[in-house]
């Protein structure tokens, strides 16, 4: 990939379902893009939401010249899809945001001053955090994940809305697989990052699509495919309760032959059979974890794939398949 780019901003937004909000999204960032007074490009990635969306950014594409959209042929996830929009950036910076109205575009300018002090990566901290109380936890979640692989300095301020400089996606311009971290991908080319404190709107329309057990399961991707804490954390239970173990045997073993006193009784060793077995299953259900992502990595699999953008020269040869792709939306499991 290329080290030099236009001046400028590329807008990343993923979309997945937005309903009402997407025009008037685009109506605050041409806004607060115009005041900027930068070159720029708004890239809308559509996940295959299947809710018409799709049809709003064609119109948008049609209408204004800075807007481009790329649909996924199905619902690969937020992170994917903004993967996609990083790799298809074409200025200096590149500002990603969620596409529901609670990253206020009038605060790209924040962004920006701060990234310009010769910051790497400018993430957008809410000065208070708008969602329900199951949703909150997951995140605390998904931040204490982060601590594992960014480091506990970093993952405090982890936010969809950042900013960050576009050479940086060259660090992981060859990766390849379905679970994709943005910032864990980040934090592979930089950790020179700072943030700056932003408004968090009420969400205006519909709901959020992150559920409580898809971030817990984006959390448990994070800390199994991106690093190995969980394996030293099995090292350490097996290495612990081993000592465990001997004690016990020394317990025994003094009872029996200095006391005089008869080997304890089935509750006892019940007990000691179960701790021991459910501790070696949890190292077991941790080694299956890396071992199945290992599996999932030799597929090969990618991380998207776009069925069609707007404004894209002609394909004759692949004509056929884009338009069977585009009559219908495959959500992941």
């Amino acid at each position: 990939m290329n080290d030099t780019f236009e001046t400028g901003l590329s807008i990343v937004i993923p979309v997945f379902r937005p309903g009402k909000a997407l025009l008037e999204l685009h109506t605050q960032l041409e806004a607060s893009l115009q005041f900027i007074g930068r070159p720029y490009e708004i890239l809308f990635v559509e996940d295959c939401g299947g809710d018409g969306s799709w049809e709003v950014i064609q119109q948008l594409a049609k209408d204004f010249s800075r807007v481009k959209g790329l649909r996924l042929s199905k619902n690969y996830g937020q992170h994917n899809a903004i993967l996609c929009g990083v790799r298809a950036a074409r200025y200096e910076f590149i500002v990603t945001m969620d596409d529901d109205l609670q990253n206020p575009p009038n605060q790209i300018a924040n962004l920006l001053a701060k990234i310009e002090e010769g910051f790497d990566i400018v993430y957008g901290v809410p000065e208070k955090e708008r969602h329900g109380f199951l949703r909150d936890v997951a995140s605390r979640m998904t931040k204490l994940s982060l601590a594992f692989t960014l480091g506990a300095e970093v993952a405090p301020y982890v936010n969809a809305f950042r900013i960050f400089r576009t050479r940086l996606r060259n660090a992981f311009g060859s990766y390849r697989g379905p679970s994709v971290s943005i910032d864990i991908l980040l934090g592979w080319a930089s950790s020179h990052y700072s943030y700056v404190h932003v408004n968090h709107d009420l969400r205006k329309y519909g709901a959020s699509n992150y559920t409580f057990w898809k971030l817990t399961k984006h959390a448990l991707n994070l800390v199994t495919g991106f690093g190995t804490a969980p394996l030293h954390l099995a090292s350490f239970l097996g290495f612990t309760f081993m000592i465990v173990g001997f004690a016990l045997l020394c317990y025994i073993l003094v009872n029996f032959f200095v006391n005089g006193a008869s080997v304890p009784g089935f509750a006892f060793l019940a007990s000691a059979v179960s701790l021991f077995s459910g501790v070696q299953l949890f190292a077991l259900g941790i080694f299956g974890e890396y071992l199945g992502r290992i599996y999932t990595q030799s597929m090969d699999q990618p991380s998207y794939f776009i069925s069609t953008e707007t404004n894209a020269p002609p394909k004759e040869l692949a004509a056929v398949e884009t338009r069977s792709l585009e009559s219908k939306c495959l959500t992941s499991t």
